[in-house]
């Protein structure tokens, strides 16, 4: 699956694989559970302060509702998902990750941005679709749901069929959204590292997937990387499948 000597090809493996071990990997399903599950319930202690009276507002009501499950949904599959059979272990992929995790945190910290009811109401509502569908993405990858890059079970039915990153399109939907409601240079910039960021990651777990399923191959060469197949022309929907692909099943460097 790569360009690497078989030498390499095993170094590469054992950096990735390894053994699992049980104690490590309930001490982070716990730390995920506190932080998600916390979130969930400071922000549903909070909903009841929003204010009433104009659409935008019910529907940042709304929204506030959505991420409170999706939170709350986050830390329960974290529980009951199940054991890695295969795991990152070089220290990029941990903290690209890590830092993808926590994608709007840096915009809650900047001010709002002065917009007209239209653009206000837009923003919410990319911010609820995206939150909604991210339930549902969730929903269908259920006991396969992990943050750092970790194989589990492949899944490829539901929104997996659509496109191979479900979760990480509907999030940057929520993101797009975010990033309107505190509109400024800053603003931009922060979203465009985020999305880089994102984009690694997506990288980094398809190594890992590419490496545990042998029929992940074929999943990846029937099913687009991140935009639905619909909405990209023909050619470039194949460049940018080739260039996906070539990124991740590039050798990983067993010093990084």
């Amino acid at each position: 699956m790569t360009d690497a000597k078989v030498g390499q090809e095993g170094t590469a493996r054992n950096r990735i694989a390894g053994g699992v071990n049980p104690w490590l990997d309930w001490t982070s399903r716990v730390a995920i559970v506190i932080v998600y599950g916390g979130s969930a319930l400071i922000g549903a202690a909070s909903i009841h302060r929003l204010p009433l009276g104009s659409v935008d507002n019910l529907l940042m009501i709304a929204a506030s509702i959505a991420n409170v499950l999706f939170l709350g949904l986050v830390a329960l599959t974290t529980m009951t998902r199940l054991v890695p059979t295969m795991k990152s272990k070089g220290v990029e992929m941990r903290v690209s990750a890590l830092l993808g995790a926590f994608p709007t945190v840096a915009l809650a910290f900047l001010p709002k941005a002065e917009l007209g009811p239209i653009w206000s109401a837009l923003s919410t509502t990319l911010i609820l679709v995206g939150i909604s569908l991210s339930i549902v993405v969730l929903r269908w990858l259920g006991k396969s749901f992990s943050i750092l890059p970790e194989a589990r079970r492949l899944v490829t039915e539901g929104p997996y069929r659509v496109v191979r990153h479900p979760l990480y399109l509907c999030e940057g939907i929520a993101l797009a959204g975010v990033t309107l409601q505190v509109l400024s240079p800053l603003a931009v910039l922060i979203a465009i590292v985020v999305a880089m960021i994102q984009c690694r990651r997506m990288i980094n777990e398809e190594r890992i997937l590419r490496q545990a399923f042998p029929e992940y191959d074929v999943y990846a060469a029937a099913t687009p990387f991140l935009i639905p197949a619909s909405l990209i022309p023909a050619g470039l929907g194949r460049r940018a499948h080739q260039a996906g692909r070539e990124l991740s099943t590039r050798t990983i460097d067993p010093h990084a």
